[in-house]
């Protein structure tokens, strides 16, 4: 669809659940991607007073319409939450490879509901999509689990947007990092992602 794949990516962790929305072309034409993906899915899907940590609020990795095209500046993806910050629109952008990786495994964006019972993360893959159990990962340093996910994974180039202890702790300031060194570093993402028992988003497009 002329630089969308007109997939969304929709996981409900609260009762395990992966499915994929697709929206018409109209969709894209009104919201394009990254940031207007995000605010339509947080005034669609976020009751009103949810508690930003609570399993009602969302958690959104949206690509723009050029991310992963191989030009300068391509590689960057946002991420948006209700923000246990402000209690208003959280968002935060950021480069590395994940948000490339993400749109080459097929996929526009992900967005998270729910709370899982116990530490999870998400694999994406060539269109598919699994959790998998992170309670070996709980604690662990963003390196470390890097590391350890390509791993266990067996793929070397798998790209991670994960946590580290202060997000699992749900410090209010906590970033989402992809590759270790860039940081989604606004508006408290990283709490809602430990908030909801995820350790990581792990992606990789077709080898």
């Amino acid at each position: 669809m002329n630089g969308y794949w007109g997939k969304i990516r929709k996981v409900d962790l609260s009762i395990g659940e992966i499915s994929v929305e697709e929206p018409p072309e109209s969709f894209y034409r009104r919201y394009l991607g990254g940031s207007g993906l995000i605010g339509y899915y947080l005034l669609k899907e976020v009751p009103r007073g949810a508690d930003p940590l609570g399993p009602d609020n969302l958690l959104i990795f949206a690509a723009g319409p050029v991310t992963g095209v191989p030009i300068a500046g391509a590689g960057r993806n946002t991420m948006g939450a209700k923000s246990p910050l402000t209690g208003g629109y959280g968002e935060a952008d950021v480069g590395g490879f994940f948000g490339a990786e993400l749109r080459h495994a097929g996929f526009d964006a992900v967005v998270v509901r729910g709370r899982s019972a116990s530490p999870v993360y998400l694999w994406i893959h060539e269109g598919e999509a699994e959790l998998r159990p992170a309670d070996p990962l709980w604690g662990s340093k963003t390196l470390e689990c890097q590391e350890a996910v390509r791993a266990v994974l067996g793929v070397k180039r798998v790209r991670l947007a994960m946590i580290g202890p202060g997000g699992e702790k749900m410090v209010l300031y906590a970033c989402v990092l992809n590759d270790v060194t860039r940081a989604a570093g606004r508006t408290g993402l990283g709490a809602v992602m430990g908030s909801k028992n995820l350790k990581a988003v792990a992606a990789r497009g077709r080898a």
